[in-house]
């Protein structure tokens, strides 16, 4: 199957004034090629922190990570921003576009620092249309309902064919309907686009999108069960 990420006993503290809050401890896991991983857990059970150490938004204070193989723990930061650009698909909570861009730009921006434009406005284009949001390509994000934003953010976060797509919480702004929708494309994406997805989420009825669900608790895993997906 093949290893697309594995983090080894990795640990990370913050400082809060003087105290120190342990994030996370300790934790050891491999995600697949082709998994559909989801992280659960109640708030502030180190979920978003694990996966900024995923995405190499961070880095732990302990332990090794260890992306397609190799060892990425201590490259420095333009090292690890271009493996981000090249490798990895992030999709945030708040969907972080750009307000000043349409939707086709921003989702052509990661592209247009690897390749030209016209090529970038090509595969910006196919992937829109096969969100079927193409006709909204030139909307910037304030004419865009909370559901297309979101949408336009998973285009941005295939735009470079990453190995491996991470998604925090990416439902947690929308209503149920917008939700399901993306849910189905991410859907979509693992079982007939072959890309590997690690999502955050902390409703219970989300899980069941996965094969793999991992329930964080104060920093640490303490189980993981099969999801309804078949992989």
């Amino acid at each position: 199957m093949g290893e697309v990420i594995r983090v080894e006993n990795i640990s990370k503290t913050y400082l809060m004034g003087e105290v120190q809050v342990p994030a996370l401890r300790g934790i050891s896991l491999t995600v697949n090629n082709g998994d559909f991983l989801i992280i659960t857990g109640r708030n502030g059970s180190g979920k978003s922190t694990f996966l900024h150490q995923l995405g190499l938004l961070d880095r732990p204070d302990n332990g090794r990570i260890f992306l397609g193989g190799k060892d990425v723990t201590d490259m420095n930061e333009k090292e690890r921003a271009e493996i981000r650009l090249r490798d990895l698909g992030y999709i945030f909570q708040e969907f972080a576009l750009i307000s000043e861009l349409t939707a086709l730009e921003n989702v052509m921006l990661p592209a247009m620092m690897l390749d030209t434009t016209s090529a970038c406005r090509n595969r910006a284009l196919q992937i829109l249309r096969m969100l079927e949001m193409d006709r909204l390509k030139d909307h910037l994000p304030s004419q865009l309902s909370g559901g297309e934003q979101q949408k336009v953010a998973v285009a941005r976060a295939l735009i470079n064919d990453p190995s491996l797509i991470l998604a925090d919480e990416p439902t947690a702004n929308l209503d149920s309907i917008s939700a399901g929708e993306v849910l189905e494309i991410f859907r979509m994406l693992n079982s007939e686009g072959n890309h590997t997805i690690v999502m955050v989420t902390h409703e219970q009825e989300e899980t069941v999108y996965g094969n793999r669900v991992i329930r964080l608790s104060d920093g640490r895993i303490i189980s993981e069960t099969a999801g309804n997906l078949t992989p």
